[in-house]
């Protein structure tokens, strides 16, 4: 089983069908902020974390930040519709994926 965060505040954005094509089974939660997400990881570990760029409260980036802070992180995924190649070297630098 994988555990997987979906951190984006558009609604529709953050479900994922409940398995992987192997047939693995995948749980995901999501979480609309920079802060819910962080307060996620604290209380839950995840194997991955989808992160969207623009977010209220903080972006994207500095959420990234703070998750590298963070024992044992878990891989993030940097997803946006309105990403920047300036956008993407920087959370490349940062460890996203």
């Amino acid at each position: 089983m994988h555990n997987i965060l979906i951190v984006d505040d558009e609604a529709g954005n953050s479900r994922l069908p409940g398995r992987h094509p192997d047939g693995r089974r995948l749980f995901t939660s999501s979480a609309g902020s920079g802060e819910t997400c962080l307060d996620l990881l604290r209380k839950s570990p995840f194997d991955v974390v989808l992160l969207d760029i623009w977010l209220p409260g903080g972006d994207g980036l500095e959420t990234l930040e703070r998750i590298r802070e963070f024992d044992n992180p878990p891989e993030v995924i940097m997803i946006s519709g309105h990403g920047t190649i300036e956008t993407a070297v920087r959370a490349t630098k940062l460890g996203a994926l």
